[in-house]
């Protein structure tokens, strides 16, 4: 018995070899139903009516997923659980604000596999991103987030396009001459406690995120090398501690009152509320500005340049990447070129001399 199959678009395709065959879709802009060579099936074959209920059944469970179906899948992975409580927190904020988001009367989240896929869910996804538009690194934040998941999402293969793929952020943050001078540095060792000079120094001899510094535990230090794992991208780092940090390093563990080696005042462990609110008070009184404490990242960067370090010995103690090494020293931390230069040009000038002896 031939079963009717509702919703069906059948159209006549002529093939290479002149034959004509008819090929049967799901539904109009559906799947085409054919068996596991490819083949199209026809009617009166058995295997289209299974083809046929299982492109409904697919359709059904897209339709009954949503991106909050993601949301929960997203949550549930390494890309969530392998992450720090910090960024696990910076996840969740937006996730709730995706939540909170209404397009009608329905949340965000609420939207279907179909529609999150469509090319018009980038505009709508846009349109939640830009009520965060006063605070630029908010909504890139934002964007990000939802990227991620999306990115989770497809690389499960739940969904096979990610409109927030590329683009979408709002901030763009100039860097360029945003390096810690010698003289920010010496005021910043005149106006600044103890710890906080500690922190400083660590900064510039090992080139790690503030994050990574305040966490980094005595036990990670065996008296010539300091070793790591970076909070932000999981790597692992083994930094030989130089000559001025050691000194600093060796005191303070004879005193050590905490099991990290950034300690307060109070000799506990920072917070990272409170170190951003103390290292701020101190920039004011050395007057200090215009710079981060994470600009010390990219100073360390420059340092070892100067120092005549390769990129790659670069890379091996700050963690960066090859590529992100070379960004920094080319794009957004221009302070140390002309020095670098001049140490261009002295090996050239000497190059220059010793080839004009030898003929």
């Amino acid at each position: 018995m031939r079963v009717k199959l509702k919703k069906v678009a059948r159209v006549w395709k002529t093939l290479s070899d002149g034959r004509r065959l008819r090929y049967i879709y799901a539904w109009r802009g559906g799947p085409l139903l054919k068996d596991e060579t490819g083949t199209p099936l026809q009617d009166g074959d058995p295997r289209l009516v299974e083809a046929y209920v299982a492109a409904q059944n697919a359709r059904k469970s897209e339709n009954a997923d949503t991106l909050d179906t993601l949301i929960g899948e997203f949550k549930a992975s390494s890309e969530y659980s392998g992450k720090s409580a910090k960024t696990q927190k910076g996840y969740d904020l937006y996730i709730t604000r995706l939540r909170n988001y209404s397009v009608g009367d329905r949340s965000l989240t609420a939207m279907p596999l179909a529609a999150v896929q469509h090319p018009s869910a980038r505009g709508i996804f846009k349109a939640w991103r830009d009520t965060m538009a006063d605070k630029p690194r908010t909504a890139d934040y934002a964007w990000v987030t939802l990227a991620r998941i999306l990115s989770v999402a497809k690389d499960n293969g739940r969904i096979s396009v990610n409109v927030c793929e590329r683009g979408g952020r709002l901030y763009k943050a100039d860097r360029a001459e945003k390096v810690w001078e010698a003289d920010d540095i010496a005021a910043m060792v005149a106006a600044a406690s103890h710890p906080l000079q500690m922190a400083l120094m660590m900064a510039l001899w090992t080139g790690q995120r503030e994050g990574d510094l305040l966490r980094v535990p005595w036990s990670a230090y065996d008296g010539k090398r300091l070793k790591m794992r970076q909070g932000k991208t999981g790597a692992r780092v083994t930094v030989p501690v130089g000559a001025p940090l050691k000194a600093l390093l060796d005191a303070a563990a004879t005193t050590k009152t905490t099991t990290t080696i950034l300690a307060n005042t109070k000799g506990k462990s920072w917070t990272e509320d409170g170190f951003r609110a103390s290292w701020g008070k101190a920039c004011k009184k050395a007057g200090v500005q215009g710079l981060t404490f994470h600009d010390i990242r990219g100073t360390a960067v420059t340092r070892l340049a100067l120092a005549g370090c390769s990129v790659s010995q670069i890379a091996s103690i700050t963690g960066h990447s090859l590529k992100d090494v070379e960004s920094i020293l080319d794009a957004h931390y221009l302070g140390g070129r002309v020095e670098l230069a001049e140490q261009a040009m002295e090996r050239l000038e000497k190059h220059s001399e010793k080839t004009a002896k030898t003929q």
